[in-house]
């Protein structure tokens, strides 16, 4: 495993992003059903959030679901909506003995009532101390619609009289978002695919971007760390002469 403690540059990163592509690809590459590579993928989170803690991050969120998701096979959906209540089931008391804080953002209702109430009680269970790290899951997620909602929400304290146009600004917009994320240090897509789809566009302005060919379930702890590596030797102006 690569040491990235014989690093010296400069960027720490506290805030990574994933999007975890190639689930359904590389279980097609092994002859799997579908439902078998999200299976395969969830068990990389697992790793990658104990990872997280060993190079002391702060957050780490990650895409499982998108608002365009729902337009994939019918049998799909429904693993995956059994693949979030038994990963909550199986992982969440190693999350509270690490004391990982889990927050899922986005438009869940969509999932129903049963996970809905699996996700609040996760969430609750997870709230009783200060974290180690946070642990943010984008479910039913996708980005234009939170900017449309965050215009909606904030149009409607004006007409209120609440807010003033004066008083907008960014870091009012971050608050009016359903993400509970701040800035990204780094967003790392895997799949080999090089696109952002639609996830934290408000958020991901400055963030660094690694893509990786490897399908999520095939990621590692190691390709992990070379991320990481990777983005302590950027050099980051946002916007500067340096």
């Amino acid at each position: 495993m690569a040491n990235s403690s014989k690093n010296n540059k400069k960027n720490i990163a506290r805030h990574i992003a994933i999007i975890m592509d190639g689930n359904g690809r590389w279980a097609m590459k092994n002859s799997l059903n579908v439902s078998s590579g999200h299976s395969r993928g969830a068990e990389v989170v697992k790793d990658i959030v104990e990872e997280s803690i060993n190079q002391n991050l702060s957050s780490l969120t990650i895409y499982a679901f998108s608002l365009e998701n729902w337009s994939r096979p019918k049998t799909e959906i429904e693993a995956i909506k059994k693949l979030v209540v038994s990963s909550i089931n199986k992982q969440l008391p190693s999350l509270i003995e690490q004391k990982v804080r889990l927050k899922f953002f986005g438009e869940i209702d969509g999932f129903g009532s049963k996970i809905l109430s699996k996700i609040n009680k996760a969430e609750t269970s997870t709230n009783t101390y200060d974290p180690v790290l946070n642990l943010n899951v984008a479910l039913g997620y996708g980005g234009r619609q939170d900017l449309v909602n965050i215009s909606k929400n904030i149009s409607k304290k004006v007409q209120a009289g609440e807010i003033r146009l004066e008083e907008i600004d960014e870091k009012m917009i971050s608050e009016f978002s359903c993400s509970p994320v701040e800035d990204i240090d780094l967003l790392i897509r895997t799949g080999g695919d090089k696109r952002i789809s639609n996830f934290l566009l408000y958020q991901i302005a400055y963030t660094e971007i690694i893509f990786v060919e490897k399908y999520w379930p095939d990621f590692t702890k190691t390709d992990f760390i070379e991320c990481i590596d990777s983005f302590k030797t950027v050099s980051r102006r946002f916007g500067k002469r340096i």
